[in-house]
């Protein structure tokens, strides 16, 4: 209960820091560097390169003497892509689901980086009596937010596979949305009896002994080529201020190759961070477990992309059928990282 009460605490915290604004675009007429920069990301494992990046302090590294580089952290795509539209960030992690539904609603943004793929597993309550997906048929799932990355990957599979859809177009399956962290104690109370669950709380849930693994990583749609986090910034600062849109993509390149050759390091630096953000601990074996199913990449695949937002469209949570033609924007990826003694 208490462990619920402070994640429910910092929702409420950070919705009241993004409704009080306070950053700067950086998106100066001049392009220089802002004085102050705001990365954001998740307390999820899958946004473990925002943060290395801020306990090793790898954005700073790429910017002249005295720039401030703040964090802000985020329960849930839609509040991170309000702050990005309002300028309180100048970028940062987020699932591709958030990124496309925005993008196709008519907000300017880019995906200049890719940050992890894999990490979603599909799991019963372990009394739930589900044993193959066919038996999901008027059972209750759960996940993030309604059409979020997580549940199109759900829908999509239980839609194309088993002919199963959910309540919201008036199918078999009834759907409810809450927050990951609390998906074990939701598996506990019988609440709900499946969920789309990104790590590292599915492997929480299994230590815990709450719940069943239905269908794991590999086998979930897109479930190891879609990447599980996006790096968005807005095409305001793309166009306004490259240079600094290059250097925190270099920023944020070095964090993603730093995990690659520091694993253990990484993994106790998530840990920390996340029990500091969300007041849950997590074990070393929960970590591990995580680690195996994702992989940490700063590359995107703009054709899976799109198929994954035509798998929206088909499921009725995107209005018109999606172009993604313009939404990533790879060149700074494929630029080489800035000399940081050059930038200081």
């Amino acid at each position: 209960m208490k462990k619920s009460l402070l994640f429910t605490m910092f929702i409420a915290f950070v919705l009241l820091l993004a409704a009080c604004g306070g950053s700067n675009d950086g998106a100066s007429s001049d392009g220089s560097i802002p004085e102050e920069i705001t990365i954001g990301y998740f307390p999820n494992i899958n946004h473990v390169a925002g943060m290395v990046a801020e306990e090793k302090d790898l954005y700073a590294q790429n910017f002249p003497d005295g720039t401030t580089v703040n964090y802000q952290y985020f329960p849930d795509g839609s509040s991170f892509m309000t702050a990005l539209a309002a300028g309180e960030i100048e970028g940062g992690l987020v699932g591709p689901g958030p990124a496309m539904n925005h993008y196709t609603s008519g907000s300017e943004i880019n995906v200049v980086a890719g940050g992890s793929t894999g990490g979603t597993v599909i799991m019963t309550r372990a009394d739930s009596g589900i044993e193959t997906p066919e038996d999901l048929a008027g059972k209750t799932f759960i996940s993030p937010r309604v059409g979020c990355t997580h549940d199109v990957q759900f829908e999509t599979q239980m839609n194309e596979e088993y002919n199963l859809t959910s309540d919201r177009t008036g199918g078999e399956m009834k759907h409810v949305t809450g927050e990951p962290a609390t998906y074990h104690s939701m598996f506990v109370s019988g609440k709900v009896d499946a969920a789309t669950v990104p790590e590292p709380w599915a492997s929480v849930i299994e230590e815990e002994g709450s719940g069943e693994v239905l269908i794991d990583t590999p086998e979930v749609a897109y479930g190891e080529t879609l990447p599980a986090a996006v790096f968005v910034t807005s095409q305001n600062l793309i166009d306004n201020n490259p240079e600094l849109v290059q250097k925190i993509v270099d920023g944020h390149k070095q964090a993603t190759d730093f995990i690659e050759q520091n694993p253990e390091e990484s993994k106790i630096i998530a840990s920390e961070k996340i029990e500091e953000i969300t007041g849950q601990g997590l074990s070393a074996s929960v970590i591990d477990r995580a680690w195996e199913r994702i992989n940490f990449t700063y590359e995107v695949d703009s054709k899976v992309l799109q198929e994954f937002a035509d798998s929206s469209f088909e499921l009725e949570f995107l209005k018109d059928k999606p172009d993604l033609s313009n939404l990533v924007d790879a060149s700074f990826i494929e630029s080489k990282v800035a000399d940081a003694s050059a930038s200081n």
